[in-house]
């Protein structure tokens, strides 16, 4: 099976597995397990090929380290800090603060130790299979795939196109599968639509900006630490950390998209409501 295949299996197959009752359909409900295990083996089998192409002190450096190994008192630590588990809690405010100077090389990074890797390793801790390709597996054949794809599509060979739009196949697919997977950690109040990720910009920025805080906030209550405190989230930006809403919602609700919006009114027009 091809991994954009593979991939469109793991995202389909949470939707699958609800429409099955176990008590009523034993066979169906072993068949889903052994699904999962077989997406689980193909993501464990991919971040492990994409890791052995990392050099050593990389790849030290990059691994998950048990929770409390860095010291996170201060902003630089945080940014700094190998990926835990669990997680090391890494709000909006700071996402945007290290990512924007840094040319969102650093957003590169978080992609890495915030989103799949500490993912990775959390599943795997607590459910004993993954659901998602880790920081190596996910990252990585992006890059690569830019690497090698940029510069035979720009002398114009003919495959040098058909690996751009493949890594950026990959890292979409990746995209919309980490939303899925934050919204496993909400069990009955998911707060993301993980198909948002398909949408044109400002959209998908909208749905991005919202994984960063609500798996933030996972992360602080998996490692017992107060909730909130993040003013562009909640203050600045209110659509980031409102509950989950519909695009029309959105555009009819002026109050949640900026602090001086919050006061307006909502639109009455027919073809916003739901």
């Amino acid at each position: 099976m091809s991994p954009a295949r593979s991939f469109l299996a793991l995202l389909c197959l949470p939707s699958t597995a609800a429409l099955v009752a176990p008590r009523t359909r034993p066979a169906r409900a072993t068949a889903l397990h052994a699904d999962a295990d077989a997406i689980s083996d193909f993501c464990k089998g991919t971040n492990a090929f994409w890791k052995s192409l990392i050099i050593p002190v990389v790849r030290d450096y990059a691994d998950v380290k048990p929770k409390g190994t860095a010291d996170v008192d201060d902003f630089l630590s945080v940014v700094t800090a190998a990926p835990e588990t669990p997680g090391i809690p890494r709000p909006v405010w700071l996402t945007i603060a290290a990512s924007v100077p840094t040319g969102l090389i650093w957003y590169g990074w978080y992609k890495y130790s915030a989103s799949s890797r500490q993912l990775f390793q959390y599943e795997l801790e607590t459910e004993g299979r993954v659901s998602g390709c880790g920081g190596y597996g996910t990252l990585f054949p992006f890059v690569f795939g830019v690497i090698i794809g940029g510069p035979l599509a720009l002398v114009g060979f003919s495959g040098g196109d058909a690996i751009l739009e493949a890594a950026g196949l990959w890292i979409l697919l990746g995209q919309v599968n980490l939303y899925r997977r934050v919204n496993d950690c909400f069990p009955g109040e998911e707060p993301l639509h993980a198909w948002w990720a398909l949408l044109p910009p400002p959209l998908d920025v909208v749905v991005g900006l919202r994984q960063v805080h609500f798996l933030s906030e996972f992360w602080k209550k998996e490692r017992s630490l107060p909730a909130g405190g993040d003013a562009v989230a909640e203050k600045y930006f209110p659509f980031i950390s409102a509950p989950r809403f519909t695009l029309k919602e959105f555009a009819r609700t002026p109050s949640m998209w900026f602090w001086f919006t919050k006061d307006w009114d909502d639109f009455d027009v027919p073809i916003l409501k739901d």
